[in-house]
């Protein structure tokens, strides 16, 4: 499939400028729009990983979009710059929300999308991202977590969190416990919130990046590549994607 990619730029309450990076196929069905799917990137921003994550999704028929999350295109391989970008976000919950539903509104709009049929895919941070954009009610129809944060801003309510949710998490991940994604588990079962958790055995934090090993490398933190849980996670998220958009 051939496919095109863009900027889409929007503006922040705080007036932060946000240029998410936007994948699309050309060869559009014949409604003229095609499902999205939103991709929340890792702490690092919207680095070489997260776009490659969305152009995969355009070849599979999505209009895929990398989140600005950090506003003015930020981004870094650093892990110290990388976690206070973060820490500074999680301290503001309310504008990180705001951002998201900003980006998220624009997509919905655009004429290549339908706007009923939006999922997200998050990584590490970006999978507590997701998972928060649904417990506050955003419209998502789907939610897909890579080795994902799940501590809640609010815990999903029934009703609320009305998206269908697939966690690929690694066993051997050292920052995100198995306590955590039970806990998950539990949150999305009380909220009746159709779910399904894989864990994958020897997979550690940030098993999906093929650049997990070099940051590791670089920052003295515990990321591993895992190829084969990389693969298998993909494949049923993609399959999980199609099947619900």
């Amino acid at each position: 499939m051939t496919i095109s990619t863009t900027t889409l730029t929007t503006t922040a309450p705080d007036g932060t400028a946000l240029h998410s990076y936007v994948a699309m196929p050309i060869d559009t069905p014949t409604d003229g729009t095609s499902p999205a799917v939103l991709v929340a990137p890792e702490w690092w921003g919207v680095v070489e990983h997260p776009k490659t994550v969305a152009e995969r999704l355009a070849n599979e028929g999505f209009v895929a979009v990398v989140m600005d999350i950090y506003g003015d295109g930020k981004m870094t391989t650093d892990a110290h710059q990388a976690n206070e970008w973060m820490t500074q976000m999680l301290e503001n919950s309310d504008e990180l929300m705001n951002r998201c539903r900003v980006i998220f509104d624009a997509v919905a709009s655009l004429p290549q999308v339908d706007g009923a049929r939006i999922g997200i895919a998050g990584f590490c941070f970006g999978g507590k991202i997701a998972l928060d954009m649904a417990r506050l009610g955003t419209p998502l129809k789907t939610v897909a977590t890579f080795h994902g944060n799940p501590t809640p801003i609010t815990p999903a309510a029934e009703g609320k969190f009305t998206a269908k949710v697939l966690v690929a998490h690694g066993a051997a991940d050292s920052m995100v416990s198995m306590a955590a994604i039970d806990g998950l588990r539990d949150e999305l079962t009380a909220a009746k919130v159709s779910h399904e958790i894989d864990v994958y055995e020897g997979a550690k934090h940030g098993f999906s990046n093929p650049h997990a090993d070099d940051r590791a490398r670089e920052n003295g933190v515990d990321l591993g590549y895992h190829a084969d849980a990389a693969k298998a996670s993909w494949d049923k998220m993609v399959r999980f994607m199609k099947g619900n958009l």
